[in-house]
């Protein structure tokens, strides 16, 4: 298999609500502004997308809406296909390989701290249930484990299928010893803040929360790394400083939801309980930001 199938600028789609609901016709809306901006891939149903609150059967329409919006455009669709259960990702990727996905993302185990052979088991035995790419997805700061080097590069090799890993540990130490010992591996960042140091040591992309609301500065800034503009590429990074900072003052997905209401993206600002909307103090802030942007409507 191609080890580089999946790359370039891709999104970690947030999901709309409306009363209490999937608000399917907004996203949809959501996945065809990103077509339109020049986005390689889209990845539904991921940590951003609130998975974690999600049920298996929202998930699932959720990454039905992505492929079928995606068909004939050439963006790919990077599948959320990650659990603490092992039997339930194998699930979620059967489906996701099903109705058309080019790949999945699989987010580590969160909460139970599997060993590094639990996790090595873990991902083998995901990988060998399908055969569709599979992106590994190290998030230490939310799961409470780490994907150590060894463990990435093992997989690489002894899963045909698993190709790189979007390193969200925010460690350009651990980018740099990921391709030190395996140049063939995709590293994709997964830390808006550090997606041009990733790109400049040799990354392949970023799944970026800030491409929702400015899908257009993302894959500029990604189409200028990959083709070794690093000047370009630095520039448009240097500019997205004050949105990738404030975009983060609370929890993932709260700050960029907001944003994405306050930009008239969404017709209402709804999260799953326990997350919830942001203070008033922070809300301001992120409004103030933002007009710093030329942000595209659809």
């Amino acid at each position: 298999m191609n080890k580089n199938v999946i790359i370039g600028s891709m999104t970690a789609l947030i999901t709309p609500f409306k009363d209490g609901k999937l608000d399917e016709q907004t996203y949809a809306k959501l996945i065809k502004r990103q077509i339109d901006n020049g986005i390689n891939v889209l990845v539904p149903v991921g940590t951003t997308g609130e998975s974690a609150t999600l049920t298996h059967d929202e998930h699932k329409v959720c990454i039905e809406i992505a492929v079928d919006t995606c068909k004939n455009t050439g963006v790919k669709v990077l599948a959320g296909a990650g659990s603490n259960a092992t039997h339930e990702a194998v699930d979620l990727a059967k489906f996701a390989q099903a109705h058309g996905a080019d790949g999945i993302l699989s987010v580590a185990p969160y909460y139970n701290k599997p060993t590094q052979k639990g996790l090595y088991l873990h991902y083998k035995e995901i990988a060998n249930s399908i055969e569709i790419p599979v992106l590994l997805y190290n998030v230490p700061g939310r799961t409470g484990c780490n994907i150590d080097t060894e463990t990435i590069i093992k997989l690489f090799n002894d899963c045909d299928n698993i190709y790189g890993v979007k390193e969200a540990s925010g460690s350009i130490d651990k980018c740099v010893d990921l391709l030190a010992h395996e140049p063939k591996l995709s590293v994709i960042s997964g830390e808006d803040a550090i997606n041009y140091p990733i790109l400049s040591n040799g990354g392949k992309g970023v799944i970026s929360v800030t491409a929702n609301l400015l899908p257009d500065y993302i894959s500029k800034l990604v189409n200028f790394g990959l083709n070794s503009d690093y000047i370009k590429a630095k520039e448009i990074n240097d500019d997205l400083y004050a949105i990738n900072k404030i975009l983060f003052c609370e929890s993932n997905p709260i700050p960029i939801k907001a944003a994405m209401y306050i930009a008239g993206l969404m017709p209402v600002l709804e999260y799953r309980l326990p997350l919830c909307e942001p203070s008033k103090e922070n809300l301001a802030k992120i409004e103030a930001v933002m007009k710093q942007y030329n942000i595209k409507g659809f």
